[in-house]
Parts: C-alpha cells; structure tokens; sequence
C-alpha cells in the first residue's frame, strides 16, 4: 500500500511540475558582491572602510567616487562593489528538542555572504600553562562574536591535528578544536640565559676567579626554528584564503608574539626570521588578508617567567642579564604582534584583559566595506613594494585601506595539470581546492554512515542538482546538458582518503524538459572511510552553461565496533521525491526504502515519509531483546507519529551485527511546522542498558 501511495504521488504531481518549471530561481540578494576563487594573473584586490566625522560607516558610494593610486600613478577601477555583512544570529533550536540539533543536509543554495575568518593558535608561541587563557579567549571569540552566517577555520602553528578544523559555520566544531589546543612554547631567552649563567659558574675556575664574559641562549636554534615555523604558516594560510575574491579575510592570531631578537644580528637567526616576517606581511598584502594579533596574556606582571629565578641575576651589567631582560624580552614579542598586524590593515590585543572591544572591532572591520579591484598599470613581477592610497571625491570623510602590497616575484606559476588517469576536469578540481563553497550551480548533500567492512565504514552520500542551474542545447528536437560531479572525503590531517566521479549525459526529449527543471537530479555514491573527521567535498559542473557548484560537509564517522550499541545515519525519502530523476541510486538502501534517499528536509503537508537505520549490537555474550522507537514530535511537544519494534540477539547468531529499521507515516495530519523525529535504540541487559539514538529535524510546508 505504501509503494503505491509513492507511485501514485509522482503521478498526480506531474501536472504541477509543468508550471513550476516555469517559475524563475530566487534572485540574487543586491549589494554583495559574488565570492569567487580563481586567482587572476596580476589582479589586485584592495578593501576600503569610508567613515564620515562621526566614525560611521558611509553607504551607498559609487565607484566615480573613489580613486586608486599605485605609486602615485592612477589605476582603472575594473571591479567594484560594496560589502555591507549583517550579523544573522542562528535559529533557535525547536521547543521539543532536548539539545541542538544539527542540520543532516546541506546546500549551497544560498550564495555566502557572510565574514571569512581563519583563527590560527600559536601553540609555538604560548607558554603550556597558559594554554587555557587562549582557549577561553578563541571561544569566546567564536560563541559570541561569529555570526551565523560567518565562516571559520582553526589552524596551529605547531601542526596539531586534534586542535584544526576545516572551514565551516559549525561552532560546536571549531570550539573542539579550541578545546584540544596546548601551548608548547619552550622557556624564555632569559630563563634559558641564566640557566647556563649558572651552570657556567658553578664550573671551577682558575684563581683569577669569574671568566664568563658572555652567556648565550642555548635553545637559539630550536627558538629560531619555532619562529620561522610560526611565520611560514600565517603566510602559507594567507597565499591560501588569497584565492578568495570579493570579500575581506581576517586572520584571529592568538599569540604571545615571535620570541625571538631579530634586533641581535649576531644572533644566526635573526636576519632569516626577519625575511620571514617580511614574507608574511608580503604573503597578507597580497593577498587583502588582515592579521589581527591578540595576546592571550593580557596585563601581565612576567610572573610565569621570573619565578623561576631561582639563582638570582648576575651582577656584571654587561651580560644583560636582570628583571630588565624579561621586560625587553616582552616587548619584542609585543612589537612583533604589532608590525605584522599594522603592515597588513589589522590591530594588535596586548596588554589587556578584556577582549570585547577587540573583537567587537574585528567585527565591525569585516562587516561593511568596499571592494575596488584592479589590473595594475605596473606588470613588473620584481617583488618590491607598491603603495596604494585610496582617496574619495567627497569632503570630510576618512578612508582606511592597507598601505600597499608586495609584488609576486618570479615568473607566473604555470596551470596546475591533472594527475595520470584523473578525468576531472580543471574548472571542478579548482572547485575542490576551493576554501570556501560556490554557489553557480545549486546542489543539495545527505551523508550517513553505516557498518562498512572492517577496518573501514561507508559513508552513504546523496547529491542533489537543482534542475532551474542547468542550461540546455537544443538539437534535432532534444535539448543536451551533462553533469560532472565529484566527491572526495579530506581528513583532519588535510588528506584526501576516499573520493568518486561521476558523469551523466542528459539529452532531454521537450515534452521531459519542463519536469527536469522543476525537480533536477540526483545521484548517490558510497566512500569507504576509516573511522575519524572528515570533510566531505563535493563539486559538480554543468556543461550547458559551465556552472560550478560545491559544497562542504563535516562528519564524524564513527567505529561501530566500539560501543556496546551504536546507530548508523538516518536515511530518510519521501512519496513526492520520486519526481526528482535519480541517474545512480544506492544500491544497498533499494530494498530498505520504498525510494532513493533525500537530501533535503522540507516536504509537502500530505506527503509519505519513510525512514531507513541500523542499530549495531556489539553485545555477543548475553541473549537480550533490543528496543527501537520512532518518534516524531511537533513543536507543541506533542507525539504525532510513534512506531516500536523488538529485536533479539539471537538473530544475530552469536556475531556483532545490526538490526534493520524502517518506519513509515503519512504527513496528512501534520499541521506546517518544524518536527524532531528520532530513533532511540535500547538493549535489555543487565541494570545498566546500552542505549544509542539520533534525531533529525525537518519541516512540513502548507
């Protein structure tokens, strides 16, 4: 009854979809500039803040009202727009609904527009027992001060994989990276100095007595190594985001700045660590990234530092050896947070120990602004500095932009080839690399995980193409497109573990066309991933008017192995998504769903659902009966829908496995509203039961 009721829904729905095809995709919202990522050949993008006496932000100016000036010599403005960003705060999670639930689907429908902030911890430059004080300053950062629509990722300097986190919106994600943060900056110069001041003198000497006349740090190399290391990455990340065209990139650095004196040149680093200090600030300009420095100390006394002095000082001045040397080692670091910052547009956090209104100006810096792009009259690739100034016909009115930025060097990189064998195209492997999602063609993306063959588990995954994207060539009566997508899974060390390509022709007959467009299309894949963080990847092209279309989405995939009960993903489809064409379905779920997994949460008031799990028994040794509930509740907290089912242990013969479960409902009844459905596995076992669940949130539509 129900696989009719699914057959006879997509039949009485044709005749809607005819005239939906008609309809026009939602317009773009005015004013944002479109985010691109293909970096142009001598292109320069620079961002500038108009304020009025008043310190406000002015609105609305044209691009005749603004001037660029490289060197002194004037530059055609060939792309401007203006950024004004709200702070959209998110949704609050439905009444019924215990904790938070996250979204299980994701698209690209909405193009971003919000602020792009890459947070880097400085775990080379922070003491280990003061890890906490960044972790409480991150955190607050992003719980209070990231918008909804804000991206972010979280990168150290030191290469600590537990404490990264690829770019997202996810809160809860970058804050567990935050947590997994620990310093492990070695001991100051100072410290280190008076160590070996008293090692040396506790040496007998000859009966002329005391014959130390210079103490050197003993961990110099391992400091300058840590310095470099630290300036490699914020220019690494910078050439990186750079590929970001159309939006202001600010760098959240928490740092107790470089500790190092480039001031020293005896010292063998110094010169080096400079040149890379002048790397970053090139690497930054370049790429229109703002470096904001904050120093997670705050006011401090250096007592972490002296403390340990436990000899005293030395009493011959000339070894620069006292409190003094602690002051000036503070002032360096402090010194070095202030050129990066100032060099690239930012500002520096030091000597506080409130954040607010550091962070409330990051914000306010990323959120209104305009963009002038331009192609440099001056093509020379010599690497010296090129100074802008931005200035605007309009009296009283002050214009803040970076002071220039430096020229690349060298020859122009050449394009990137395909591996042997890889039929990716260049336009979707440029869109995989992409930091942040594009939005040309609109895509839709599910990903569950089930119980794989060990050591690996598959992640089902289920990509969705909006028929109003394509573009289609009429020929001899039929109407041609083709659509590329591909799907890799990158693990939290950045590798790539798992990815799959898929190719569809489309030749369309006219009576077809109208239904294609108002439903697209959809395509599955399985990856089979090693339990951990990943970021599924997904890119696709359309060929008829090369659209591009990616989206991100960051899963835990678990071991189901590990606990005594465990659950895979929900698979969930429903009567009216028998419209969408599927060109590849899953052909594991076909005898579990009545139709292909959806990859959206949203359905007609009247439509049919079905649902798809497997709980994983573990629990070998005791015969028991497992427990597992659908419940769909309203927003009124009421159960509309409630479906029980006993399985035993037995079936299992003795072997860790899963028990299939289905549920089924009609939405008839179901008045427009948000729903929680969850399903909640309970195993019958001693006084402590294994329990395991999850819960999906979805909307029914008038």
């Amino acid at each position: 009854m129900f696989m009719r009721r699914f057959v006879s829904g997509a039949v009485v729905a044709l005749a809607a979809i005819a005239a939906l095809a008609a309809q026009q995709a939602p317009p773009t919202p005015p004013d944002q500039p479109a985010v691109t990522f293909k970096v142009a050949i001598n292109y320069v993008e620079v961002d500038a803040s108009v304020f009025d006496r008043d310190g406000q932000f002015v609105p609305n100016l044209k691009k005749e009202d603004f001037e660029v000036l490289e060197d002194g010599v004037r530059q055609e403005i060939t792309a401007f727009t203006q950024v004004n960003i709200p702070i959209e705060r998110p949704e609050p999670p439905p009444l019924q609904a215990k904790t938070v639930i996250e979204p299980d689907v994701v698209n690209n429908v909405r193009p971003f527009e919000g602020r792009v902030y890459v947070i880097i911890l400085d775990d080379k430059h922070t003491l280990a027992l003061r890890s906490q004080q960044v972790k409480r300053a991150a955190a607050q950062f992003i719980s209070q001060y990231m918008a909804a629509n804000d991206m972010a990722a979280v990168i150290t300097t030191g290469g600590q994989l537990q404490a990264t986190q690829e770019f997202t919106s996810n809160k809860r994600l970058l804050l567990r990276a935050v947590n997994n943060f620990m310093g492990q900056k070695i001991r100051s110069e100072t410290e280190e100095r008076l160590d070996e001041y008293q090692r040396q003198s506790s040496v007998p000497t000859g009966p002329s007595g005391s014959n130390i006349t210079s103490v050197e740090d003993p961990r110099d190399m391992e400091r300058g190594y840590d310095a470099r290391m630290a300036l490699e990455t914020i220019a690494k990340i910078s050439d990186w985001v750079g590929s970001i065209r159309g939006r202001r990139k600010a760098i959240v650095w928490f740092s107790e700045g470089i500790d190092y004196d480039i001031y020293n040149f005896q010292k063998r680093e110094a010169s080096t660590i400079t040149e890379k200090m002048k790397d970053v600030i090139a690497s930054a300009t370049r790429s229109d990234v703002s470096i904001y420095s904050i120093d997670p100390r705050g006011l401090t006394s250096l007592a972490d530092e002296s403390i340990n002095v436990a000899g005293g000082f030395p009493s011959d001045p000339l070894l620069n050896l006292s409190m003094q040397s602690f002051q000036d080692s503070l002032r360096r670091s402090q010194d070095s947070l202030r050129s990066l910052s100032e060099e690239t547009g930012g500002f520096a956090a030091v000597n506080s120990n409130d954040f607010t209104n550091a962070f409330t100006r990051v914000v306010k810096d990323n959120s209104g602004y305009y963009v002038l792009g331009y192609y440099p009259k001056d093509e020379r690739r010599d690497g010296r500095f090129r100074r802008i100034q931005v200035k605007v016909n309009r009296q009283g009115l002050e214009v803040r932009s970076r002071r220039g930025y430096t020229a690349p060097r060298g020859k122009a990189p050449a394009e990137r080839k395909a591996v042997g064998g890889d039929q990716t195209s260049a336009e979707v492997r440029d869109a995989l690399d992409s930091p942040l999602p594009l939005s040309g063609l609109r895509l839709h993306a599910f990903a569950a995980p089930f119980k794989g063959t060990a050591p690996n588990t598959d992640v089902m995954i289920t990509v969705e193409a909006e028929g109003r994207s394509f573009g289609f060539v009429e020929k001899e009566g039929k109407f041609f497109s083709d659509l590329e997508v591909s799907t890799i899974a990158v693990d939290y060390q950045g590798k790539i573990r798992g990815g799959d390509r898929n190719f569809v022709n489309f030749a369309l007959k006219p009576e077809n066309r109208p239904t294609f467009v108002a439903t697209g299309v959809r395509m599955a894949t399985r990856l089979h991933l090693p339990p951990g963080r990943y970021q599924i990847r997904v890119a696709a092209k359309e060929g008829g008017t090369s659209r591009v279309g990616t989206i991100n989405y960051d899963i835990d995939v678990p071991d189901f192995t590990q606990d005594p009960l465990m659950m895979s993903g929900i698979a969930i489809t429903s009567a009216s998504s028998v419209r969408m064409s599927t060109v590849k379905p899953d052909e594991e779920l076909k005898a579990a769903l009545p139709a292909p997994p959806v990859a959206v949460r949203d359905f007609p008031k009247g439509d049919e659902m079905a649902l798809f799990a497997e709980v994983y028994d573990n629990d070998v040794k005791t015969p028991h009966t497992v427990d597992i509930t659908t419940t769909v509740i309203a927003e009124d907290g009421r159960t509309v829908f409630t479906a029980h089912e006993e399985r035993q242990s037995s079936d299992l013969q003795g072997k860790p496995g899963g028990y299939g479960h289905t549920a089924r409902f009609s939405t008839t009844d179901f008045a427009p509203g948000t729903y929680v459905l969850t399903v909640e596995a309970k195993s019958r076992t001693g006084k402590s039961p294994a329990t395991t669940s999850r819960s999906v949130q979805f909307r029914i539509r008038g």
